[in-house]
């Protein structure tokens, strides 16, 4: 506290700094500091709105109008109510401060209203631009003012400098450097609209500002739509799945029903198609979902009669592998592992498939052929060894049991 320049500090503000900081030393000779420092400026910001602050710490108003998002919803309008004392303490008459503070009030800056001086505009500053003003004070003028302030106070200052939207690297990094210089301990910084929602904002039509750009769309189907019905067997378990399509003929809806399943096995396959089917007008491509939901494992699993998935893992398993050999391209069942059959009835896999269509694709198979040939090999019902592909079926290479080939 000593070193202190007296030249650059009242005489009142120097004895009263000294008295208080006398006084702590004293309270903490005699019962001694709990914490390791002994006087901070803590995060004030909802306290002061709650004790009915027009600032808090020691930092400007944000704006003399403003708005903050509250937790469950809605705004609520916070008008800085200093200004009229401080009218009042420059010599305006009170039907100039009413006409002024109305002015504030329709307008939300205090720039241009009836009657007010030029010169007093700067004791009106604040640290954002009011949406229809253009003077604010410039963020280092909030570190010079956590500089001066940081000799009275052991530990450091919770204070967020505002920084406008249009600063750079450059300056932001000048604002770190020059708040080192001036000994101040602690430094944030917040670049106005640097996030997609802030608790304050200097204007209504921006604290509304809702970021409908990056929220999904749900694309609804037409009352009347075309749709797949496509019957299924997976192990003696037949059912019926249902792909209602949108005009451009792509998937936009899925409806599952279990032929000789109970009420829970049915109650779950239609929400599960109702999930899917919201994901699908959302926007969420099938490629995703057929790389999430396929080879998912569990019963009932087995043989099918459909030769292009001629071993089901599962009713989950066998619906998106059906579906990628009707909406997705060869690469795509490729990956799926899906068997394709030519036009001459000759059954081959989908990476053959894929390979007399697409050079990349060609390559993309080579290195991995042998891993997606056995993605989806089930165990042998006789051993419980891993099967292997063969052909369209699979075959046990430790008892030599197959799956329906001869």
């Amino acid at each position: 506290m000593e070193s202190i320049d007296a030249e650059f500090c009242p005489d009142y503000l120097l004895a009263a700094a000294r008295q208080d900081w006398m006084g702590a030393v004293a309270l903490g000779e005699q019962y001694g500091y709990r914490n390791a420092q002994a006087t901070v400026l803590a995060p004030t910001g909802t306290i002061g709105f709650m004790m009915d602050c027009d600032t808090t710490g020691v930092e400007p108003d944000i704006a003399l109008v403003k708005y903050k998002k509250l937790v469950g919803g809605g705004l609520m309008k916070i008008v800085n109510q200093t200004v009229p004392m401080a009218l009042a303490r420059l010599g305006y008459s009170a039907p100039e401060i009413k006409a002024i503070v109305e002015y504030i009030d329709q307008h939300e800056t205090i720039e241009g209203a009836p009657g007010l001086k030029e010169v007093h505009l700067p004791v009106f500053d604040c640290a954002f631009r009011a949406a229809r003003g253009q003077r604010s004070i410039h963020y280092m003028g909030h570190i010079r003012m956590m500089g001066a302030t940081q000799p009275f106070i052991s530990g450091a200052i919770s204070k967020t400098v505002n920084v406008p939207r249009e600063a750079t690297v450059e300056e932001i990094m000048q604002a770190y450097l020059e708040s080192w210089r001036l000994g101040a301990k602690a430094i944030s910084i917040y670049r106005d609209g640097s996030k997609r929602t802030q608790p304050l904002n200097t204007s209504k039509d921006k604290a509304l500002e809702s970021p409908t750009a990056a929220q999904p769309v749900r694309r609804k189907l037409p009352d009347e739509r075309h749709a797949i019905t496509h019957k299924f067997d997976i192990a003696g378990h037949e059912g019926y799945v249902t792909v209602g399509l949108f005009e451009d003929g792509t998937p936009g809806e899925i409806f599952l029903v279990m032929a000789k399943e109970g009420s829970t096995i049915s109650g779950f396959a239609d929400a599960f198609a109702q999930a899917i089917s919201y994901a699908l007008q959302y926007g969420v491509p099938l490629q995703v979902l057929v790389d999430k939901f396929s080879h998912v494992r569990f019963e009932p699993s087995g043989m099918t009669r459909n030769p292009d998935v001629r071993f089901a893992k599962s009713i989950v398993d066998y619906i998106f592998r059906w579906m990628a050999t009707k909406f997705l391209s060869p690469e795509a069942q490729f990956r799926a592992g899906v068997n394709r059959r030519e036009v001459s009835g000759a059954v081959v896999s989908a990476e053959a498939d894929a390979t007399k269509r697409s050079p990349a694709a060609a390559e993309l198979a080579a290195p991995y052929l042998t891993i997606q040939n056995q993605e989806d090999a089930p165990p042998c019902p006789t051993c419980g060894s891993i099967m292997i592909r063969s052909g369209a079926c699979y075959k046990c290479a430790n008892c030599g049991t197959t799956s329906g080939c001869a």
